[in-house]
Parts: structure tokens; sequence; C-alpha cells
């Protein structure tokens, strides 16, 4: 609008400046007015080229609304897609952490059969020095008994029998170590669990000092667990994370303590063994890593 004004101005002065000169001027009428004519064909040239630029602006500037809708569209649906990419992949990371707490989980169980396996062989090693030594002394008793015994004018009364009248028989002993911690063992993964405390009970009243004891704990605690007898269950975990800090089920124990804390709704509890079994890196930390996400809380505790 600011432009076609300055363009009638100028048309005006030129028209005017024109006008003027006419009067002024001798020259011809005619001459003048084909001057005029001329002038007036300029002027409408201008205006025709100036309705055309306007035109023009004005179908560019409707392109230009055109391509900024068109990308804001593009953007609207960009953002959408980046959405349900973001969720597929929450998704994803949830059940790739539920496929590798079960993993893990198998793992575990072959790697305490594999501990127990190698405890067994070296408990197999032992007797197996044991019984040559037995075999060696029972060598030398026949080496012994092949010599020529002394003559004895008056045999003691008796005869050849070696048992005093009246003797009884001795105690049986209680089974071995491993005899016994297999079986317990054994009812525990059947579910006999009556059966299975009883035998660890025995275990760590005979043989308290030994490699498996804290395992023994530990299926205790696993045994109460089972049955629901949550404050057992902590008790007998604590004991192996407290008495048994070298134990190979000591993390373990952490893990279960803290899933049993969360049973009874100590959630604050739960959260601290959990971490700890993180601390720790044991075998069990994808699974707690899992569980303290699905919690919605933080790996690690405020300050750390």
């Amino acid at each position: 609008m600011k432009k076609r004004k300055v363009t009638l101005l100028i048309v005006a002065s030129m028209l005017t400046g024109a006008i003027g000169g006419m009067l002024l001027s001798p020259a011809p009428v005619g001459a003048v007015a084909k001057e005029i004519i001329e002038l007036l064909t300029d002027v409408t040239q201008l205006q025709q080229g100036q309705r055309e630029m306007q035109s023009s602006i004005n179908t560019n500037f409707a392109e230009l609304r055109t391509l900024v809708a068109q990308q804001n569209d593009s953007a609207t649906k960009l953002n959408t897609s980046i959405g349900v990419l973001q969720k597929t992949m929450q998704d994803l990371q949830a059940n790739t952490g539920a496929q590798l707490s079960t993993m893990v989980t198998q793992v575990q169980g072959v790697t305490d059969n594999v501990s127990e396996t190698q405890t067994r062989l070296s408990k197999i090693s032992s007797q197996l020095v044991d019984m040559q030594n037995t075999l060696q002394t029972l060598d030398a008793k026949v080496t012994q008994l092949g010599q020529p015994a002394p003559s004895t004018a008056n045999p003691a009364p008796g005869g050849n029998n070696p048992t005093a009248p009246g003797g009884s028989p001795p105690p049986t002993p209680p089974p071995s170590p491993q005899v016994l911690y297999d079986s317990a063992r054994q009812d525990f993964s059947t579910g006999k669990y009556d059966l299975a405390h009883q035998e660890f009970e025995d275990y760590l009243k005979y043989f308290p000092g030994t490699e498996l004891a804290s395992n023994a704990v530990f299926y205790l605690g696993e045994i109460s667990l089972n049955q629901h007898r949550y404050d057992e269950a902590i008790s007998f975990f604590s004991e192996v994370i407290d008495k048994y800090p070298k134990s190979f089920k000591m993390t373990a124990a952490l893990y279960e303590r803290g899933l049993t804390y969360l049973q009874l709704g100590k959630r604050t509890n739960g959260i601290t063994d959990l971490r700890k079994v993180i601390q720790l890196h044991g075998d069990e930390e994808p699974q707690a890593r899992a569980k303290l996400h699905d919690l919605g809380v933080p790996v690690a505790g405020p300050g750390r």
C-alpha cells in the first residue's frame, strides 16, 4: 500500500511537470498530448507490474505458510514416533531384565551344584586317604598274625573269643557329613521340607565347623520362607550374613532377606539389602537391580 502511494505521487509529479511544461513551453499541442499518453502508458505498466508483484508475493507467502504447516505436522508425527520408540525400548528393557533374572537363577543353581560337587570331591579324596591308612594298618596286622605265636602253657579262659562276656556293641555313629547333607538337599528339592529341616539341623549339630555349614543355615532359611515363617527365615538369613561373611551363600542370603523384608512391608530394610547385593557384585546382582527397578527406586542410595 505504501509503495502504491509513492508510485502515485511520482506519477502526479510527472503529470504536473508535464502540464507545467506545456504551459511554459511553446511546443505544439500535439507533441504535448503524445507525451501525456506515453506517460499514462508508463503509469499503467507500472501499476500492472505492481499488481503482478503483489500477486507473486501473496502466492509465495501462501506457499510458505503451507510449508510451515507441513513442517509442524512432520514434527508432531516425529515426536509421536519417538514416544512410541521410547515405550518400546522400556518394554524391551523390562522383558530383557526378566529373562536375565531367570537365566541368573539357573546359573546360580548350576554354580551351587558345582560348588557342592567340588566339596564332595574334596571329602571323597579325604575318605580315600583314610581308607588307604586303614588298609596299611590292616596289612600290618595281617603281617603280625602271619608270624608264629608264642606257645603258652595255660591259655586264658574263654578260648579264642576276644570279646569279653556280656560286652555290648558300640553305638552307631552318625552318617558322614556329605551323606547327611546330600540327603537333606534331596529332600529340600523334592519339597519334603519338614524332613529336610530336621536333616539340616542334624548336620549343624554334628558338623558345625564344615564348609557346608553356612549352606545348611541358608537352606533352613529357604525352608522357613517356603513355609511362610518369615521372621524365622530372616533369622536364618541373618545368621549366614553375620556368622559366615565369606560364605558362598552370603549374597544369596542378603538377596533373600531383602525380599522377605519387602514381603513383610519393611521397604527400607529390603531396599538396603538389595543395594548391598549390588555393591558386593554377587551373582544375584541382576535380580536385585530388576527388583529395585520394579520398586521405582534408584540403585544407589542418597549420598552415593
